[in-house]
């Protein structure tokens, strides 16, 4: 019998897609289980992506820039807002005031990111995280 005819061959063959399926299917979970990151304004976007705000008034120094872009990425790799607490040197906290609803990590001493957070109630949990500004954490 030949080898690719014969019971044998559909076998694997199934076995080999049930395989790459459940992988496919871990995959897919893992992206989704992970927060959702939006910007509120295009300048925040295009300091985290290219580094730069492409706007003279809004310019950064390298060292708020690494920290902003360090920060979103604990976001982005976070599933829930818990996940962040771990981290002391992000100093994770709930804002209160005329900035209630919102919370913040650190940027740098002086930077603060400012964010909502929203979770779904259906199966997997999706956090969406807006993020809304940076803001000099001192003025």
């Amino acid at each position: 019998m030949n080898q690719r005819t014969g019971p044998c061959f559909t076998e694997k063959k199934e076995f080999d897609f049930l395989r790459i399926s459940k992988y496919i299917i871990t995959f897919a979970l893992k992206i989704v289980t992970n927060m959702v990151v939006t910007f509120n304004e295009d300048y925040l976007e295009s300091l985290y992506t290219k580094g730069k705000t492409g706007i003279k008034k809004l310019w950064f120094q390298p060292q708020i820039v690494r920290g902003y872009q360090k920060g979103i990425k604990y976001l982005i790799h976070a599933k829930r807002k818990e996940d962040l607490f771990p981290f002391k040197s992000l100093h994770f906290e709930a804002l209160h005031g005329d900035k209630e609803g919102r919370f913040s990590i650190k940027a740098n001493d002086q930077y603060r990111i400012e964010f909502t957070l929203e979770e779904s109630d259906e199966e997997p949990i999706v956090t969406i995280c807006n993020i809304m500004e940076l803001s000099n954490h001192y003025k």
